[in-house]
């Protein structure tokens, strides 16, 4: 079935007590059982069921259901952040001494969260060349990873994700991609050899900025060598559902860091549009760069544009879309400052993947802990904006623009 379909019907799990549409929230702490001795074989994993919402609950579990659907998995934990997803999809099975090699333009609280892991032993490897050929020049024995992201915040550089899993699989080694700012609509990246897959879900996953989630997907599909990989060693007898097992008896349960069933239900509603969605913002997002990118005096970043090294693997790899954020590069802080506050529709936040345009100014914000060299392999700068275009009408938001530019 299409996409919108799938984002409808596929994984979805059905209330059969009152026939609700949509799995209702379970806002409940604790599941009470009839007998001592089932709720016994529920926290032994011997029967199937619910205890504890911080281990397992309905809405959050059936998130969780959806989700892996759409992206093609072989099972998913949802978090209560895209950080805290990012944390425990590491953590599960990187020890001290070990090291991951990261792309270099990542998301600023992707860069402060890996100096923290510095700091447990874990050394962190950033890599400008994200080609076989870049990867080899980093590699040694004690990378454990990569991590990446498939279309980075903000400096919109695409990964080619076939190639680098290629790469990671010759050298016995999982390739993690944070597919936020693409979504399942516009690339599965399991299908082209990624084995795990992380969401920050409060973006285009909840579409109104309503809810703080994540979700770790595992593909299943890589073959963990226990001694390499010792985390691992008393769940072999998983087999392919070792690295999720871990990561829901061990990392998720004991980090805490659980999804609220409230949260997980905003979650659902968003997903059931997240194909219409997308297809609109990144329709608007095109033309907007396209209309901004004819001003004097404004460069901008977005990977359909002519000339944008990005656009060929963007058209092969994202079906053609480029994704709904873009930046723009003004001349200085000052004039990004003026063209901010002078927008009268698009929004002053720091998210992105709203219904809604929201504009910030990311060197003082976003990147305020992290240091210029970081900043610039972002592709963020002193005059910098990043844009996260919405659904509104695209006449509209030109307008709103050219008059704060022009303005200036």
């Amino acid at each position: 079935m299409g996409f919108n379909t799938d984002a409808l019907h596929k994984g979805l799990v059905k209330d059969e007590s009152f026939g609700a549409t949509i799995t209702p929230v379970y806002q409940v702490s604790a599941f009470s059982y009839k007998d001592m001795e089932t709720l016994e074989r529920v926290f032994d994993g011997k029967s199937a069921g619910f205890a504890y919402s911080r281990i397992g609950n309905p809405t959050v579990s059936s998130f969780e259901h959806r989700i892996n659907a759409l992206e093609h998995g072989n099972g998913a934990v949802a978090t209560s952040s895209g950080m805290a997803a990012i944390t425990q999809s590491l953590l599960n099975f990187l020890s001290s001494g070990d090291s991951i090699i990261a792309g270099a333009g990542l998301y600023g609280g992707t860069i402060q969260l890996f100096s923290l892991l510095k700091n447990l032993g874990i050394k962190i490897i950033y890599a400008a060349d994200l080609s076989p050929t870049g990867l080899e020049k980093l590699y040694s024995p004690d990378v454990k990873a990569v991590f990446a992201e498939t279309i980075s915040n903000p400096s919109l550089e695409i990964i080619d994700i076939k190639e680098i899993a290629d790469w990671a699989h010759s050298k016995q080694i999982p390739l993690l991609i944070d597919n936020t700012t693409a979504t399942p609509f516009l690339v599965n990246p399991i299908d082209y050899g990624c084995d795990i897959v992380i969401h920050s879900s409060s973006k285009y996953i909840n579409g109104s900025s309503n809810s703080i989630s994540g979700v770790i997907i595992d593909s299943g599909r890589f073959k963990w060598n226990f001694e390499k990989y010792p985390a691992f060693k008393e769940f072999k007898i998983y087999g392919q559902f070792a690295y999720l097992v871990r990561l829901r008896k061990d990392c998720n349960a004991s980090l805490g860091g659980c999804l609220s069933p409230m949260n997980a239900y905003l979650n659902l509603i968003g997903l059931e549009t997240l194909g219409v969605r997308i297809e609109r913002i990144c329709n608007n997002a095109r033309v907007l760069a396209e209309e901004l990118s004819k001003i004097d005096g404004i460069t901008v970043n977005y990977p359909l544009l002519p000339g944008n090294k990005n656009a060929e693997l963007a058209k092969k790899q994202l079906k053609g879309f480029g994704g709904g954020i873009f930046t723009i590069r003004t001349g200085s802080k000052e004039k990004a400052f003026k063209i901010i506050n002078s927008l009268k529709t698009a929004i002053i936040a720091s998210n992105i993947g709203d219904v809604r345009t929201l504009v910030i100014y990311p060197a003082s914000t976003l990147y305020i802990h992290n240091t210029k060299e970081e900043m610039h392999a972002a592709g963020v700068y002193e005059d910098t904006i990043r844009i996260s275009v919405g659904i509104e009408d695209v006449e509209d938001l030109i307008a709103d623009f050219e008059s704060a530019i022009k303005g200036l």
